[in-house]
């Protein structure tokens, strides 16, 4: 189906909504950013030199190589800056990370609520619960006496093995930028910095340090800077994290394209650009380049940016105006989101610790995944006599991922002394038991086996109504995994199990994709992730059909490595400090689904994907260009005897091709139906998905020609489709 489109009078007076609700919302944006930078300005005029100099250089706030913490550190945290009484300007209390308040090692960590991991919640494809998961991590950052949070992960999945991806939000750069942009805006909505990390490129842990990503400036522009740009946007971060690895030969923490050029000049960032913890290697380039504060000394081998900075600035390698500029930025962050007016309390506040599982639990359920249900062997049925759990510590608690994201649990760890003794570990299981869960929501006898012997698992097995295999694959920070396979043998586990009983369910608690050569011969294939405080129950509801299964997945799932841009993760095997080359060229922009698409290769599971208790039909599918903007409309009914939720998923085409890749996320909608219910749904394309970045204007060019709108359920299960034609359009990156 083709449309030339001819704009009706109701398509007009929806775009002049539109564009008026966008004008005002932009017009306070503009007025609450130039107020914070007015009076950032005011305070920096008042300022001393050795003052300023407070301001951007940032100590560890735990012991570290044999130094004490300096005095005023909140114990166990991830870093601290002095303030300014005389001038009212609290000190910086900074905490890790995304899933909640993390501690770092010591004699009592810190118990806190852990939000799903990062990748969870993109797989709600929800932005309204990525908002309430911000707001209660901030809330307990601020009540934990913290006003800086290093939270906003966005880093895109290029390598499906990198041990940091459970953090993060998925392949797609808009699905990516708006998710974790919103729970940024959670976030700094208790009066919290949100630090959007790790900027850019830091696409794996092996040689993070030391690796140089090779990238072209339109394949960066349209992929991982995209994602950053979008969540910019959304979440309007007052800090961004610059990341360990060289790009394109130069630190990230010290590289004028990166920081200068893209973030600060074409995304308009008027906030501070902080180092990540030991990424600072140099004081004048570094400053001079774009790093507003130096994090965490002394992870970094100097004091770039306290007795080195000042003697640069004296003797006129930094300007004095570009010292102004980094003490100004910082001050804009903590004043546009309130938290200099709204300083925390020197004692913890009382934190409403049901309540805030409660928000982690409601994020866990809508991003588990169900990706095969053969028979109907799921919701589980209330007839089951016997169900067998075998694997996981599922009769304990619930994985999470490690590093420093790590959130300690309330009420200690479900299995003690797990993994590895030293960092990243140990691992941690949340106290929060799957098989429990069921148990209260079944009149089956459960049986459970721990699954170390898969002959015995097998025995287990037979004779159940349905088997739960709960399969881990623990990820964290500062190593990646050496393949996409479940480790510690899982996979002969689970084809013994699968053998024995046929009725057999995989639960994966992981942190990105995994290889799944047991696939054929399972009934059931559910993905959550790390699912947080909470989890079990999530985990639980799902499977008993209390709610749907509505998670859909932000990332692909190959058959095998084989099918990757890069089969072998690069970097493995080279001698400590050998410096070596990613080359993300290969795929470009193209990453994920795209790549797929490009190359004409079938997934074990597409990105989108993911099935529901009941079943939905879509029609009436229009695209309609007006006033710059293109809105897809369309139908969505549940078809199907129970409630549930779909989401529909709307991809972009140039006829005649010319992109990185056939096709692209334009948008999506996801929405709550009960049984025989329809609603219609209009989703507005985000422009940039329809241009090309142009290196040489810094413009975004919508080329003008015919476009195909996909409605589909996954990027590889398209439903209908209609063409439109659009007129060239040419428009510059900036606040929006």
């Amino acid at each position: 189906m083709k449309t030339r489109f001819k704009p009706t009078r109701w398509a007009l007076v929806l775009a002049a909504a539109f564009a008026a609700q966008f004008s005002a919302q932009a017009a306070d944006n503009a007025a609450a950013s130039a107020s914070a930078e007015a009076r950032a300005a005011q305070l920096v005029s008042q300022m001393t030199l050795d003052e300023k100099i407070n301001l951007v250089f940032g100590h560890f706030g735990s012991e570290q190589n044999g130094k004490p913490p300096v005095a005023g550190v909140r114990p166990q945290s991830a870093g601290y800056l002095k303030g300014i009484d005389r001038l009212k300007i609290t000190p910086q209390w900074q905490t890790d990370a995304g899933i909640g308040v993390a501690s770092q090692p010591g004699k009592k960590p810190r118990e806190r609520t852990s939000l799903p991991s990062g990748i969870a919640t993109t797989a709600t494809w929800n932005p309204e619960l990525g908002f309430q998961g911000g707001a209660m991590i901030g809330n307990e950052a601020r009540l934990s006496g913290f006003n800086v949070m290093l939270a906003g992960g966005t880093n895109l999945t290029r390598e499906p093995r990198n041990g940091r991806n459970f953090e993060y939000g998925g392949e797609d750069p808009l699905l990516a930028g708006v998710m974790v942009g919103e729970q940024m805006r959670g976030i700094q909505s208790q009066h919290v910095v949100s630090t959007m990390k790790h900027y850019a490129f830091n696409d794996q842990e092996t040689g993070r340090n030391i690796l140089d990503a090779h990238i072209g400036e339109q394949a960066g522009r349209m992929s991982d800077l995209l994602a950053f740009e979008i969540a910019i946007e959304r979440g309007k971060p007052g800090s961004v994290m610059c990341s360990y690895n060289r790009v394109n030969g130069d630190f990230s923490c010290e590289n004028d394209w990166v920081l200068n050029k893209v973030l600060k000049g074409e995304f308009g960032f008027k906030g501070y650009v902080m180092s990540d913890w030991g990424g600072t290697h140099s004081t004048v380039k570094a400053a001079m380049n774009g790093l507003d504060q130096q994090s965490g000394y002394p992870f970094d081998k100097s004091n770039y940016f306290e007795g080195a900075l000042k003697e640069a600035v004296l003797d006129g390698q930094v300007p004095v105006a570009r010292l102004d500029d980094m003490a100004k930025r910082v001050l804009w962050g903590l004043a546009s989101v309130g938290a200099l007016d709204n300083p925390v309390n020197d004692e913890p506040g009382k934190i409403d610790y049901a309540a805030h599982a409660r928000t982690s639990q409601a994020d866990a359920e809508e991003g588990i995944v169900l990706l095969k249900n053969q028979g109907g062997v799921l919701p589980l049925a209330p007839n089951l006599k016997r169900i067998a759990i075998i694997g996981g510590h599922a009769d304990k608690g619930v994985l999470s991922g490690g590093g420093s994201a790590q959130v300690y649990p309330v009420g200690g760890l479900a299995v003690p002394n797990e993994g590895p003794k030293e960092w990243p570990g140990p691992m941690v299981f949340l106290p929060n038991s799957p098989m429990k869960a069921l148990a209260a929501r079944t009149k089956a006898r459960i049986t459970y086996d721990e699954g170390r012997d898969p002959a015995a698992a097998a025995l287990a097995a037979q004779g159940a109504d349905v088997v739960l295999v709960f399969a881990t694959q623990w990820t964290s920070e500062g190593k990646d995994v050496p393949n996409l396979s479940l480790p510690n043998n899982q996979d002969a586990l689970i084809a013994a199990v699968a053998k024995a009983n046929p009725r057999t369910v995989v639960v994966l608690e992981t942190g990105g994709p995994v290889t799944m050569p047991w696939a054929d011969s399972v009934a059931g294939v559910v993905e959550a992730w790390f699912p947080g405080t909470n989890g079990g129950e999530a985990i639980a509801r799902v499977l008993s059909g209390e709610i749907d299964a509505s998670g859909r997945l932000p990332v692909t799932f190959p058959m095998s490595e084989s099918q990757l841009p890069r089969p072998k993760l690069d970097g493995v095997g080279l001698a400590p400090e050998t410096r070596f080359d990613v080359d993300y060229t290969i795929e470009g922009a193209a990453i994920g689904y795209k790549w797929y698409d490009l190359k004409n290769i079938k997934p074990l599971f597409a990105f989108g994907s993911g099935l529901s208790y009941t079943s939905f039909q879509f029609n009436g599918l229009k695209a309609e260009a007006a006033d710059g903007a293109l809105r897809v409309t369309f139908n969505v009914a549940n078809s199907g005897q129970r409630p549930g939720k779909a989401v529909p998923q709307v991809y972009v085409s140039k006829v005649g091709g010319g992109w990185e890749a056939p096709k692209r996320l334009g948008g999506w909608d996801k929405l709550a139906l009960k049984a025989g219910e329809s609603r219609s749904s209009t989703v507005t394309i985000d422009p940039r998905t329809l241009a090309v970045y142009d290196t040489a204007s810094h413009t975004w060019k919508i080329a003008a020609g015919d476009y195909q709108v996909t409605l589909a359920t996954a990027a590889d299960a398209p439903v209908a489709n209609v063409t439109v034609h659009l007129a060239a359009r040419e428009f510059k990156p900036g606040p929006r």
